[in-house]
């Protein structure tokens, strides 16, 4: 009986020590009542120690390495026995991914998750959601930018004391990546989540923008993009967690809260399906679904910690709640995805005029010209609640549609390696050809006008280019790539592929070497071959005359003058304005 009462005085001894260990994984956030938030050495050092804390339950993975060389973290959670993305395939386990600091002075998910995931292990919170389910933690995603630290980096934003950048070390903003996928960390995020597979992925941020009352937005899609079967659980999943965070003292909104006319709330607001750029228009593509956390910049730092950590839970209960059923309802999405060949495809959306008046939490302001800027600015007085009678415009329908290829895009060998890295990093499948294909049948886009963006963006110049396809044959060398729409992923092929899509490869200006003429006529060769093909051609001669005539542009454009008999050389570029990937109806032969 003494031995036994002794082994149990050792055995509790050892046991309150080790929860004592657990209870100090402790963020500097939480030590300094959340006044202040690391840098990244306390990310490595939390992801370490909670590996060792917990070690059959948490594993500390790095998933890539910033262009600075610094090592990006997950903390994968679970007491479910899946830990591996294989063990949870096959074991049916739905994986949640939540990630923090993209933009790295909204830090406001490190510290939530981190304090979320010491609760979820001590079974101080979410009893049991572990057992139910994987949950991936990346505390920072801009790692870079995290440690780019100062006072003023947020200056529209209350706590902490300092924070991390905006954008990377090379001066990308992730939140425009994730469908171009230029930088390593990106590469480093879709290679995480091609090997997990989230069910859900999570984007923990905080608002830029006015002064009011409501303190986090939640965004979903698909909502009203992407597989429509697809949408009626997101919308599930948006007015649930609105509804919990509602129970919980919150005041959610189910938008982002941007005003339509900057800067003049009785403009209201307007619901819209963000471009692929970012995590929410980008997950869709997927046929997986993307939250979009925004707590709102003016709140206190220890009550927009405390949100997010709510937020956070509310998902993870949702996930052990439906995720099963969400998971079969995605794979089915996948199967329906795979015959997108040949049916109308929206490109991008936008909120019709249509509204309807909603009763917003904002305060009294006033809108009076500004000594300083001259301009008419709004200065709230938040004394003074207020509630805003405003209009809401979410009927949210497609915008640009076109109709997906039957087949799938052939890229020709030339542009074959930037391409293939593209489909590469989103796990999209394609097949290389390796012989010559004579006179394929196929369609073609040439532009009638490529228009090039003034000024950089992301570190490129967009294209905005109008045309159309147009059927014809054509000679596809050895080393294409065929790329089929048979697949789960089709949707991000057609959103790289077609043209006209907004983050679409042309868009991003990857293919602007199509749409700059290099061979021409000096102006004294041109003059000479347009009398000769006057001379020769009588047609030709008429349509010239005709044009003088009815056009009074032309009549004073000598280029384009010049450009109408070039046109008809033989001398012409046939490739230029040719947009360098073609739709077929089906596979080559």
């Amino acid at each position: 009986m003494i031995r036994q009462t002794a082994l149990f005085a050792v055995l509790l001894s050892a046991a309150g020590a080790a929860f004592a260990a657990t209870d100090n994984l402790r963020t500097v956030a939480e030590q300094s009542g959340f006044k202040r938030t690391g840098r990244y050495d306390e990310v490595i050092d939390l992801c370490a120690r909670f590996a060792k804390a917990w070690p059959d339950a948490v594993r500390c993975d790095e998933f890539g390495r910033t262009p600075e060389g610094r090592p990006m973290l997950a903390l994968v959670a679970t007491r479910s026995g899946a830990r591996t993305p294989e063990a949870a395939r096959e074991q049916g386990v739905p994986v949640s991914l939540f990630q923090g600091g993209i933009h790295a002075g909204e830090i406001d998910g490190k510290d939530a998750g981190f304090l979320l995931l010491r609760e979820l292990l001590q079974g101080k919170a979410g009893a049991g959601l572990l057992d139910r389910q994987v949950l991936i933690f990346v505390p920072v995603f801009n790692v870079d930018g995290h440690e780019r630290f100062a006072a003023w980096n947020r200056p529209n934003q209350r706590g902490p004391e300092q924070m991390g950048w905006r954008t990377t070390a090379q001066n990308y903003n992730l939140n425009r990546d994730y469908l171009k996928v230029d930088t390593p960390e990106m590469q480093a995020m879709l290679g995480l989540m091609n090997r997990w597979d989230p069910l859900v992925y999570v984007d923990l941020h905080v608002t830029d923008g006015a002064k009011f009352e409501h303190d986090v937005a939640i965004q979903v899609e698909p909502l009203y993009s992407g597989d429509e079967e697809l949408r009626k659980l997101g919308r599930e999943l948006r007015d649930e967690t609105i509804a919990r965070l509602t129970r919980q003292g919150s005041l959610p909104v189910g938008f982002y809260p941007s005003f339509v006319v900057g800067d003049d709330p009785a403009s209201g607001f307007a619901d819209t399906v963000a471009p692929p750029r970012f995590s929410t228009g980008y997950l869709p593509l997927r046929n997986r679904f993307g939250v979009l956390v925004e707590t709102h910049s003016w709140k206190p730092y220890p009550t927009r910690v405390k949100i997010t950590r709510n937020t956070m839970l509310d998902v993870l209960q949702l996930v052990s709640e439906h995720g099963k059923d969400w998971r079969a309802e995605q794979l089915t999405a996948d199967e329906r995805a795979a015959t997108l060949g040949g049916t109308r495809v929206a490109l991008d959306y936008k909120a019709t005029d249509k509204a309807r008046e909603i009763d917003f939490r904002g305060y009294a302001y006033t809108r009076t010209p500004s000594e300083i800027s001259g301009a008419l600015m709004t200065r709230y007085d938040e004394r003074k609640p207020q509630i805003w009678k405003v209009p809401l415009r979410d009927d949210v329908q497609p915008a640009t549609q076109v109709e997906a290829p039957k087949g799938g895009y052939l890229v020709p060998a030339a542009w074959s390696a930037l391409v293939a890295g593209k489909l590469d990093a989103h796990g999209v499948s394609y097949q290389r050809l390796g012989t010559a294909h004579a006179r394929q049948p196929l369609q073609s886009f040439r532009a009638e006008a490529a228009k090039f963006a003034e000024r950089p963006s992301e570190n490129h110049q967009r294209t905005s280019l109008r045309g159309e396809w147009q059927a014809e044959t054509r000679d596809i060398g050895a080393g294409a790539l065929y790329v089929p729409l048979a697949q789960a992923r089709s949707r991000i092929a057609i959103a790289l592929l077609e043209p006209q899509a907004p983050d679409s490869l042309a868009a991003w200006g990857e293919f602007n070497g199509a749409f700059e003429q290099k061979e021409y006529m000096e102006e004294y060769v041109a003059e000479d071959v347009a009398r000769e093909q006057l001379k020769r051609d009588p047609a030709l001669a008429a349509e010239f005359q005709r044009r003088l005539a009815t056009d009074p542009d032309f009549v004073r454009d000598r280029n384009a003058r010049l450009e109408f008999f070039a046109r008809r050389h033989a001398s012409w570029d046939e490739q230029f304005n040719l947009y360098p990937i073609f739709r077929v109806d089906r596979a080559p032969d």
